[in-house]
């Protein structure tokens, strides 16, 4: 069955980062976005398209508001969202006093079950239609999750955290564990509906070479399968890295080393890079998730995007929420922040720049522009429908926007998950305002 949504429409045909912005987006004052099978048909101006649309077909409309491709969260913990605004200690004191007190109850199939269900009807009610996950060391964890996300029809991806050091014992692996529970999951999970397994190293300090190099293995034989992990978050972390792996000449090279750099690797953070360590991630493909509210939070540092995006050797770069030292799980207010952090390494980030990084640059991160992030024809019909004035000071506010940047700027600014009117996925509503 055909479904069709009405309203202003914006997209991305290009990185904004490397064109014009006026290039890199197409805007629809009053467009049309019809789908059928939970793919997009076509999206056109709705007076190109009305004319021939069936007279059997429901067209939704939003009037007033702005119809984009559903966000994507490229790195969150669903695991860690009881903890959020946990208060004070920086990344490696955090870890211990909250984040792996918090992973043990995952133990409990019935309580991730729980968590799981909380954490996809809140990620829906923020407009996020896609993210890569961390689970927990427990499997359990991470079926709770792929069963939650079947129920909902979403396109999720997400790994069993894996770690044999440096952690307490209740949350630890061993190398053969590590990969025997990872291939296991991907064999139950990967391609099923609309999941997808991520092959999930905590960070290089949680595990030992010989892990590294299981999941390295694991990763050879699953050229398919994305990878996800952290990478150079706090000044510390990358001290004791260099203790752990003193043969390796830098962080990147850690993963290099143990075959987990390619397409479809992320890594979350990417803060303290030196200039080789941004050359390795590009050539090799792999992609970093900016998290900006999370490195505010833990004092850990501000990504430079500008550095990472260099024309000549453009890294791929999602934007990511990592709840739960991230504060929020929407990406309206993720991209305020990721304004912030530019203004602090000094330039600004522009509206199209970030709704891209939200959009059809998650996509590209996650190895999956070919599947979503767009409103192409074919691609998948996963959108989020945002209000222009959800409040009466954003209505005011938006009366004296010149353009279409600035009022993307306001939005994401001064928006968060009032804003989201409507979440579709696989073109069928599955979540409205009100």
């Amino acid at each position: 069955m055909k479904t069709a949504i009405r309203g202003a429409t914006l997209t991305f045909v290009a990185d904004p980062f490397l064109h014009d912005a006026e290039q890199a987006m197409r805007y629809c004052q009053d467009g049309l976005v019809l789908m059928e099978d939970g793919l997009i048909v076509a999206h056109d101006q709705a007076d190109r398209l009305l004319p021939a649309l069936d007279p059997s077909v429901v067209v939704t409309h939003y009037p007033d508001a702005l119809i984009l491709p559903g966000f994507i969260d490229t790195h969150v913990h669903y695991a860690q969202i009881e903890m959020v605004a946990a208060f004070g200690e920086q990344l490696i004191d955090w870890l211990h006093r909250y984040t792996f007190c918090t992973e043990q109850r995952f133990a409990d199939p019935d309580y991730a079950r729980g968590v799981a269900e909380l954490f996809l009807d809140e990620q829906l009610r923020n407009g996020v239609t896609t993210s890569s996950v961390f689970c927990t060391v427990h499997p359990q964890s991470v079926d709770a999750l792929f069963e939650a996300a079947a129920r909902r029809n979403v396109r999720l991806l997400a790994g069993k955290v894996c770690m044999d050091r440096n952690a307490p014992a209740e949350l630890l692996d061993c190398p053969q564990r590590a990969y025997d529970h990872s291939r296991a999951l991907i064999e139950r999970w990967h391609g099923r509906g609309r999941a997808e397994y991520v092959i999930t190293p905590r960070f290089a300090p949680t595990s030992s070479p010989a892990q590294l190099e299981a999941l390295g293995a694991l990763a050879a034989e699953y050229p398919d399968v994305a990878i996800q992990s952290h990478l150079s978050e706090n000044l510390a972390e990358v001290a004791w890295m260099r203790e752990l792996f003193p043969e390796c000449s830098s962080y990147t090279d850690v993963y290099r080393r143990y075959g987990l750099l390619r397409p479809r690797a992320i890594y979350g953070h990417g803060i303290h890079l030196a200039e080789d360590e941004y050359a390795m991630l590009a050539e090799s493909g792999s992609a970093l998730a900016h998290c900006p509210t999370s490195n505010f939070f833990l004092g850990s540092g501000c990504f430079n995007i500008r550095e990472a995006k260099r024309r000549e050797r453009p890294v791929a770069v999602g934007l990511a929420s990592d709840l739960g030292a991230g504060t929020s799980f929407s990406m309206l207010r993720t991209m305020g922040a990721a304004y912030q952090a530019a203004q602090l390494n000094g330039y600004p980030l522009t509206a199209p720049q970030a709704f891209y990084l939200a959009t059809r640059g998650g996509a590209e991160a996650l190895g999956l522009g070919h599947r979503l992030g767009s409103l192409e024809a074919g691609k998948e019909a996963d959108l989020v429908v945002l209000n222009r004035k959800p409040t009466p000071f954003i209505d005011f506010r938006m009366s004296h926007a010149r353009d279409l940047q600035e009022a993307l700027f306001i939005l994401m600014t001064l928006g968060d998950d009032r804003a989201v009117s409507a979440t579709w996925v696989a073109g069928q509503p599955v979540w409205q305002a009100g």
